[in-house]
């Protein structure tokens, strides 16, 4: 019988173990943009805050699987394609992403708050970053530069969510002030920590890359 141990080595020597680690992250990527599309949804009145907090539930659970899947997998391979510990800071600040994401969706419902089609262009940012980070995290064992075009994609897409964020800061400003505009200024900031924890995982990848060398 072969020992785990040596399976881990061979998994190693053959590239298997790399794969599996790229294919966990890709799924939690998966899951976040998946949860970015509901609070999309509930931001363009295609559906009820209630029911969007429930459907976000699910969707956590399935990133919050496939992280714990993937610190798993760190702890036991043997070599990881770029550090582990780097690999476990990126995958940390996607979980933050789809938390933020969560907490956006939860918060709606907590005020009583519609969903607000203002939203639509920071999470359409958002949802661009999570996908040029899917896409650099498909070249971790390839192209390099394709890895940091990803990177650089994402934090620029992270950008377009600050401005989003303050050009809704300042029309709500404009607003005659009440109870509705105080929990709008509680989402929107939430919105603009979601851009952060985005601009957090490419700046991630961006130093595991360069760690490496590249």
């Amino acid at each position: 019988m072969v020992s785990a141990t040596v399976r881990r080595i061979i998994g190693d020597l053959t590239g298997r173990s790399h794969r599996r680690t790229i294919d966990l992250l890709t799924a939690q990527l998966d899951a976040t943009v998946k949860g970015v599309d509901l609070a999309a949804d509930l931001a363009a009145g295609r559906i009820a805050p209630a029911e969007a907090r429930v459907r976000m539930a699910d969707v956590e659970h399935e990133g919050d699987e496939c992280r714990a899947a993937l610190v798993a997998e760190l702890f036991t391979t043997l070599t990881t394609p770029i550090d582990r510990e780097d690999l476990y800071r990126f995958s940390r600040s996607v979980d933050d992403v789809l938390d933020g994401l969560r907490d956006l969706v939860r918060e709606t419902d907590l005020f009583g708050m519609p969903g607000d089609p203002a939203d639509l262009p920071a999470l359409r940012a958002v949802r661009e970053g999570l996908v040029s980070l899917r896409g650099a995290v498909a070249e971790l064992l390839g192209d390099p530069g394709l890895v940091h075009r990803g990177a650089m994609g994402a934090r620029k897409a992270a950008g377009r969510v600050r401005r989003a964020y303050q050009e809704a800061v300042a029309a709500l400003f404009r607003e005659e002030l009440s109870a509705g505009t105080l929990s709008r200024r509680e989402l929107l900031r939430r919105l603009d920590g979601i851009g952060r924890r985005l601009n957090d995982a490419a700046a991630d990848l961006s130093d595991a890359l360069l760690k490496r060398g590249h």
